[in-house]
């Protein structure tokens, strides 16, 4: 046998222990879902008899979804309003901040970007009373409009920074082309960036849209009455004052998961072509 049909033969042996510590990883972090899932199906009789073993229920209650999904379902549509106009606003914005600032060098221009950068290290903590202040003065507080508006202007930083470095790396002859041709500012941005910039952009969305739906303290701070809530304010509310139904509140969490799961295996693909593109250089 040669040397080289040995290696063949080894080579699936060498390969067990790196098998062996994702399979490890992979099973730690899909434990806290498997548990919420067999716990939503158990009612508090059964949670409580059996609370730490990660067993199936003996009697399967399917009530605690359709309990908890008509808990949930307006606060997921409010979700979904908010995640998908704050992400679609702030990627247009974003695209014409960045478009200005690797295209046009103008005096200071490297001035005004150092500051723009600046912003980045900067908390989010650090602004909220100054953030609750303005809405309280624009009479924003307790409207889907001011996280909207949050969502738009909390974004711009880091895609502004992404999107102008994947754009200076896009072939100046294509912009020049575009100027003989008598393209404006507008049509090039349409026709030229926004066709180049397609893999950045589907990453910069999933972000975007996952950082607006995962959002708690800003609606927390922001909304009053139940029916503006989000998703993950109107989750806190689910708990009972004195008895906690564990097997709904998991089946609550569950359902508020699933939008982000699905999303996330659609995109995927498009998620790591934008994340391997060379757009996250520097």
């Amino acid at each position: 046998m040669s040397a080289q049909t040995q290696s063949v033969i080894r080579k699936p042996g060498r390969e067990f222990p790196k098998h062996l510590a994702i399979w490890l990883l992979l099973s730690l972090e899909l434990l806290p879902f498997y548990m919420m899932m067999q716990i939503s199906m158990k009612d508090n009789k059964g949670f409580i008899s059996n609370t730490w073993l990660p067993s199936l229920p003996s009697e399967w209650v399917w009530e605690n979804y359709a309990h908890a999904a008509r808990l949930i379902l307006p606060f997921v549509a409010n979700s979904v309003v908010v995640s998908v106009s704050g992400t679609v606003g702030c990627l247009v914005l974003a695209l014409f901040g960045a478009y200005f600032f690797a295209r046009y060098k103008m005096p200071f221009s490297g001035v005004l970007w150092s500051a723009f950068l600046l912003l980045m290290l900067l908390p989010g903590v650090a602004n909220i009373v100054t953030l609750f202040a303005l809405l309280k003065s624009l009479s924003l507080l307790n409207t889907l409009w001011a996280l909207i508006i949050l969502a738009i202007s909390g974004g711009q930083i880091i895609c502004i920074y992404v999107l102008r470095n994947f754009i200076e790396d896009i072939p100046r002859d294509l912009f020049e082309a575009a100027e003989m041709d008598g393209a404006s500012h507008f049509a090039q941005i349409r026709n030229v960036v926004i066709p180049m910039s397609g893999p950045i952009l589907g990453t910069l969305a999933i972000l975007q849209f996952l950082g607006s739906w995962n959002d708690f303290l800003m609606p927390l701070l922001v909304l009053r009455d139940p029916e503006q809530f989000t998703i993950g304010v109107g989750l806190i509310y689910l708990d009972g004052e004195y008895v906690k139904q564990w097997g709904k509140i998991m089946a609550a969490f569950f359902l508020a998961s699933l939008p982000l799961i699905i999303i996330f295996l659609f995109t995927m693909k498009l998620f790591v072509r934008g994340l391997s593109s060379g757009a996250l250089k520097g």
